[in-house]
């Protein structure tokens, strides 16, 4: 599966670590009235990686947690979805609007192999100082630039150059985001 070859979602390992993820998608999202570090220690026990600062409202959902790897001060709103069979790694500063999914996971093209019950996976890596509007949908395999910006209710397609600004759907060049200072 971490190779991004074809694999089976129902094999006993991965039934393991979905058992393990669906107890700890329970504790975490109860834990909206729990001190921040007490939400940090969560995140930092199931996920690869997590930054200081990093603030991720609950209901949040993902496939395995240990995929998922957040810089410093990211923020995650209410209601996102990361399908991580696959490394997602967000950048430093990066803020992540409500309702957002962002798919790690794929499956075949050709039915006969749908069939067969195989899936596959892409990472996404999504830079620094990244801003993605409610309810966007960043599709596996897509890396975004830092700095860019992807308006609410896109679909990202493709790789997102550092800077731009996207939007719609599919989600196409709108401009470039002002510099920052």
């Amino acid at each position: 599966m971490l190779a991004g070859e074809l694999y089976r979602p129902g094999s006993p390992e991965l039934a393991a670590d979905e058992a393990a993820n669906k107890a700890w998608m329970a504790r975490y999202n109860v834990s909206g009235a729990q001190p921040a570090a007490e939400r940090h220690k969560l995140l930092s026990e199931h996920f690869g990686a997590v930054g200081k600062g990093v603030v991720v409202r609950p209901p949040f959902f993902c496939d395995c947690g240990y995929n998922i790897r957040l810089g410093d001060n990211v923020f995650l709103n209410f209601n996102c979805v990361i399908l991580d069979i696959m490394p997602v790694v967000i950048g430093d500063r990066t803020q992540i609007g409500p309702a957002v999914q962002i798919y790690a996971a794929d499956h075949p093209r050709d039915a006969a192999t749908r069939r067969e019950g195989l899936e596959f996976g892409r990472p996404v890596t999504i830079g620094a100082d990244v801003w993605i509007g409610g309810g966007a949908i960043i599709l596996p395999g897509v890396s975004i630039g830092d700095g860019a910006v992807i308006g609410a209710g896109s679909v990202v397609t493709r790789d997102v150059a550092p800077g731009a600004v996207v939007g719609g759907n599919p989600a196409r060049p709108l401009g470039k985001s002002p510099t920052q200072g």
